[in-house]
């Protein structure tokens, strides 16, 4: 038998409360935009029942910060009661306009404090929330409630086919360094424009954004990270709009740079990508003889889904790094014409069971019932490393009705074939030299900390010393500036001598 008490006697708090935490730290956050919900514990560690008078900010109304306590949400709170020897919950979040508070700033610091009683009672426990500025950019917000969309095409009823976006007008064309831009819904780039992206610009997405180039637009996001002792500020990076660090490896929490068919000139040079549901998704190519994406000394990491994935693309690539893809980092799809160089290509990815391989290529893409294909015209990787945790780590999927042409030069790649299954396809004939040159089998790279997506070797790679000289010339330095002329080292990165 049991029963549950349902009144009782308390006596007024005595200032000798407990707290799990003296002080609150709601890390970045940025303006006019929500933190999460932190938290924090109330202990009563005296054998009596206590009814604490007040809970409130000391800014009171004013400030931004607000509280619930024991599920009683608001800036002051009355009459909380604990009981003898137990405990509460104290949840703390801040919405904060950094143009009100701090307007010739680009972040403050924004603090309060909770007072638990008052008087000769009072006890305090600090809150602490750095507040970013950055510019917003969004789709329109109509009378009726309704937002600007994205016309992307028609569907077979002849409907249209739309995503929230908006197109950015010529003055938002050039994204510079001078603080974040937050985009919410798809930055739409017009039909013959660009859309340049300088040195040590950040571009944060919120929850199924991105950036999408219309047919005949560019994207140019060039950094740089070589120039200086500082010079990695000077690199571009596009992530999520959650700043928590929690939420720094976080997978899927924006959908995509697209750059669709018909676009053209995109160059990513000195970018990290990362958070992405696909990091690149590249439609089709601009029929020109330059590559419609060439990519440089890019990072590519925690892809929802893929990577990079082109689909008949046209791509030149040096120094590109890629890794932890729920499903492949790289995807070359229904054809197209690729050179890598000096890339690193792995996949490490542990939050779900994975199908693909890191390194995927197709010359053709089953979509529902109809399948469609295209020549793979040329597929080249010289001095590259193709590894994961999966014991075959490159496929191919091949249709006999288009061409299908690749070639691996003084490659390391991970392929254990353990079950013969693949013995008797001729596209995995590993010693036919038309296909592959140099070819380095199940060698580890010994990566520095794969599952932290840092992929520098150390000096007992399988890598080292292996790459095609006349290749390691024609991209002289590594991803991190390191000249490789001498002993060049496949993959993207110069081997170091790691710390014990």
């Amino acid at each position: 038998m049991s029963s549950c008490r349902d009144d009782f006697e308390t006596e007024p708090s005595f200032g000798a409360l407990e707290f799990s935490k003296d002080t609150v730290y709601l890390d970045t956050v940025f303006t006019n935009t929500s933190s999460s919900t932190y938290n924090f514990k109330v202990y009563n560690r005296s054998d009596n029942d206590i009814t604490i008078p007040q809970i409130s900010l000391n800014r009171g109304e004013d400030s931004d910060f607000r509280l619930n306590v024991d599920g009683v949400a608001g800036k002051s709170i009355q009459n909380i009661d604990i009981f003898a020897k137990d405990s509460i919950f104290v949840f703390v979040e801040v919405t904060s306009n950094i143009n009100e508070t701090a307007p010739d700033e680009l972040s403050f610091l924004n603090t309060d404090q909770i007072n638990f009683d008052t008087g000769e009672n009072l006890q305090q426990v600090e809150l602490v929330s750095l507040i970013q500025d950055a510019y917003f950019l969004y789709p329109e917000r109509f009378e009726d409630g309704s937002t600007e969309n994205l016309v992307l095409g028609l569907d077979e009823d002849g409907e249209e086919i739309t995503i929230d976006g908006f197109i950015l007008d010529d003055e938002h064309l050039t994204f510079t360094n001078e603080k974040p831009y937050v985009i919410y819904g798809f930055a739409g780039v017009g039909s013959g424009k660009t859309l340049n992206i300088e040195p040590g610009a950040r571009i944060h997405f919120h929850a199924n954004s991105g950036i999408i180039a219309a047919n005949n637009a560019s994207v140019q996001a060039v950094g740089d990270y070589s120039a200086d002792e500082d010079a990695m500020e000077n690199e571009i990076i596009f992530e999520g709009d959650r700043l928590e660090p929690n939420f720094a490896d976080v997978p899927g929490q924006w959908a995509s740079i697209w750059l669709t068919d018909g676009s053209t000139n995109h160059r990513f040079e000195h970018v990290t990508i990362k958070n992405s549901t696909v990091g690149i998704l590249m439609d089709s190519n601009d029929g020109g003889a330059d590559p419609t994406l060439t990519i440089k000394n890019t990072q590519i990491y925690n892809s929802a889904n893929v990577g990079l994935l082109a689909r008949t693309g046209h791509v030149d690539a040096e120094n590109l790094v890629i890794n932890n893809s729920g499903q492949a980092s790289l995807n070359l799809s229904l054809g197209g014409r690729y050179n890598f160089r000096h890339c690193t290509f792995a996949n490490y990815w542990q939050n779900s069971f994975r199908q693909f391989p890191s390194v995927l290529i197709e010359n053709n893409l089953q979509s529902g019932e109809t399948l469609f294909i295209a020549d793979l015209e040329e597929a080249n990787f010289s001095n590259c490393i193709i590894y994961g945790n999966e014991n075959i780590e490159l496929i191919f999927n091949k249709s006999d009705e288009a061409e299908f042409n690749y070639n691996f030069e003084n490659c390391l790649l991970r392929f254990n074939d353990f079950n013969n299954q693949f013995e008797d396809e001729p596209e995995y004939d590993f010693e036919n030299e038309d296909l592959f040159q140099n070819l380095i089998l199940n060698e580890n790279p010994e990566f520095r900390d794969e599952r932290e997506n840092d992929l520098i070797i150390g000096e007992e790679s399988g890598a080292n010393n292996a790459a095609n000289p006349t290749t390691a010339n024609q991209v002289p330095l590594d991803i991190l500036g390191v000249n490789r002329t001498d002993n060049p080292d496949i993959g993207a990165y110069q081997s170091i001598e790691f710390e014990e």
